[in-house]
């Protein structure tokens, strides 16, 4: 919306992580501070990107409460915390990428078109981030549903938030889209890999429980290779394709090809039925073979430590989700695919 000088708006309090925009913390007071972020976020900015014009003031002139004079929060109207993800056939592709704006959204909106191509049903969540509408109208506009965010945990953004509350939404938002009945989930991980919520979030181990493969959105092909190089050594769940801004380069992605083995795909390359279902069978691989990995290590310490803890570990495993979708579609071709 356009605003003008004097206009009350509502917002949220949240920090904010954008390497291309804005870094931002919460005050500790009522003083004045800044509309940190277009989607509503108030907090008090303390960089930002040399391209960037000031950040927009604001003076708070009070809180919210509801009618028992309480002070709202975000949290009040989150969905029901979930501990457990009920399904035998939802696969999880988690995409990721070097850093803002290198075409996590993009890539998302167009794997998810091209499982529905294939006939599937398809899920979105967008794990961490800054709370804005944008990226979630696009999906759904995709054709994602249901769409979900941290915003349904009850987060307005996930800057500073601890690792363990982030793994939690993660497993609560994916047994949300369980229940209904979707086929896959698309997961999108926001900033770059080295960004301090985004890093503990892939190396955990709830995460590779979870999440099946990943798709890495790249600007360029170094950054790519420096990208899945980060990945093979903390992340478990394996690196299925590369994806973003690189595809608009055929050199840059010619050069990541070479360099890692791994196809690049453009929008339209995922938007593609067959493309998108052969890069969900790579993810339901993966989690089969880590099913059985885990319930045979689950066995092996029966023997070990007794029957008592090795019920409880299996019962972890069955807990823990495992997509499983129709291992079907095509390989794609290595280079860029269009």
């Amino acid at each position: 919306m356009q605003m003008f000088p004097g206009d009350e708006i509502v917002v949220a309090y949240g920090n904010r992580y954008a390497s291309n925009q804005f870094e931002s913390r919460v005050p500790s007071t009522l003083g004045p501070c800044h509309l940190s972020a277009g989607g509503g976020i108030a907090s008090r900015v303390t960089s930002w990107h040399a391209r960037m014009k000031n950040p927009t003031q604001i003076t708070p002139i009070g809180l919210l409460a509801n009618d028992q004079g309480r002070r709202i929060n975000l949290r009040d109207y989150a969905l029901p915390i979930l501990t457990q993800v009920n399904s035998n056939h939802l696969t999880t592709v988690a995409v990721v990428g070097t850093g803002m704006d290198s075409g996590k959204t993009q890539s998302c909106a167009y794997l998810v078109r091209g499982l529905i191509a294939a006939g599937l049903r398809v899920a979105y969540i967008k794990i961490t981030g800054t709370g804005a509408g944008g990226d979630t109208w696009l999906l759904k506009d995709a054709g994602a549903s249901p769409v979900l965010d941290f915003t349904d945990a009850g987060m307005s953004t996930t800057y500073l938030v601890p690792p363990s509350q982030i793994e939690s939404s993660l497993v609560s938002l994916l047994a949300h889209t369980a229940n209904h009945g979707v086929d896959a989930a698309v997961v999108e991980i926001a900033d770059g890999v080295l960004q301090v919520e985004t890093s503990a979030l892939l190396k955990s181990e709830v995460f590779a429980s979870l999440v099946g493969g990943l798709l890495m959105a790249s600007q360029d092909s170094m950054g790519a290779s420096a990208g899945v190089h980060w990945l093979k050594q903390h992340a478990r769940p394996p690196v299925l394709g590369l994806s973003g801004l690189i595809s608009a380069a055929p050199l840059q992605a010619r050069e990541a090809t070479e360099a890692l083995g791994l196809t690049v795909y453009d929008r339209p390359a995922l938007a593609n039925a067959a493309n998108a279902m052969e890069i969900l069978a790579q993810a339901q691989r993966h989690s089969q073979t880590q099913l059985g990995t885990e319930s045979k290590t689950a066995s092996h310490r029966v023997n070990i430590d007794g029957e008592a803890y090795g019920k409880k570990q299996d019962e972890a495993v069955l807990h823990e989700y495992r997509g499983l979708a129709p291992a079907t579609g095509q390989a794609a071709s290595s280079g860029i695919t269009q």
